[in-house]
C-alpha cells in the first residue's frame, strides 16, 4: 500500500514539476494541420493545440476565420520543456515547415488567415524570433514576410479550434495526406529548404 502511495505521489510531483517547467510558444505558418504535425514530432514538445490568434473577434470559429471575417491567422500553440528542447530549435522547426517568403499565404493556402507570424511570450522569445527572421532572410536571400508579434499586443488570447481540427494529420490521416499531396507541400518546402524540410 505504501509503495503504491509513494509511486502515486512521485508521479504527481513529477507531473507538477514538468508543468512548472513548461513554456509556451505560438506559431502561425499557414495551414494549422501541417504546423501541428511538424511540432507533434519534436522531442520535448509536451502538447500542441491548433487554433487562431491575432484577430478582433472572441472565440472565432474555423468558418469565420477562414472566411477572413475576424483578422485571425491559423496558428499552433506549442507547450514545451525548455530543458529538452530550446526555443531556437522550435524556431528552426517552424521555418522549415512553412514558406515565409510569400506575403499572400503558404503554398496552396492563400488569404490573410494563412499569413505567417510568430507570437512571442517573453522578451527573450521576441529577441530570438527577430534574430532568427533576420538569419533566415540572409540564408534565403529574399524578404521574409513573417510578422513577429508580442502576445501582449494582440488584445485577445489564443483560441483553440474545434476538436475536429486537432491533430488532423493523425485522426484523419487519409484526408490529410490527400490535402498535403494535392497542395504540393513536400515539393514546395524542399524547393525552399532542401533536406532541412525532411
Amino acid at each position: 500500500m505504501f509503495k503504491k502511495l509513494f509511486a502515486t505521489t512521485a508521479l504527481c510531483l513529477a507531473t507538477f514539476a514538468s508543468a512548472a517547467n513548461a513554456d509556451t510558444a505560438v506559431f502561425a505558418g499557414g495551414c494549422f494541420w501541417s504546423m501541428q504535425k511538424a511540432f507533434d514530432h519534436v522531442a520535448g514538445v509536451t502538447n500542441t493545440v491548433a487554433g487562431f490568434m491575432g484577430g478582433h473577434v472572441k472565440n472565432p470559429s474555423y468558418r469565420e476565420v477562414t472566411g477572413e471575417q475576424t483578422g485571425h491567422v491559423e496558428a499552433v500553440q506549442v507547450t514545451y520543456d525548455p530543458a529538452k528542447v530550446t526555443y531556437q530549435q522550435l524556431l528552426d522547426t517552424y521555418w522549415h515547415h512553412t514558406d515565409p517568403t510569400n506575403p499572400d499565404g503558404v503554398i496552396c493556402d492563400f488569404g490573410s488567415s494563412y499569413h505567417t507570424a510568430i507570437f512571442t511570450y517573453s522578451d527573450e522569445q521576441y529577441a530570438a524570433a527577430n534574430a532568427s527572421k533576420v538569419a533566415v532572410g540572409k540564408q534565403l536571400n529574399t524578404p521574409i514576410y513573417t510578422l513577429i508579434v508580442k502576445s501582449t499586443g494582440t488584445g485577445l488570447p489564443f483560441y483553440p479550434a474545434e476538436a475536429y481540427h486537432q491533430h488532423y494529420w493523425k485522426t484523419h490521416e487519409l484526408a490529410y495526406d490527400a490535402y498535403a499531396e494535392g497542395c504540393g507541400r513536400s515539393p514546395a518546402l524542399h524547393k525552399i529548404w532542401g533536406n532541412l524540410a525532411d
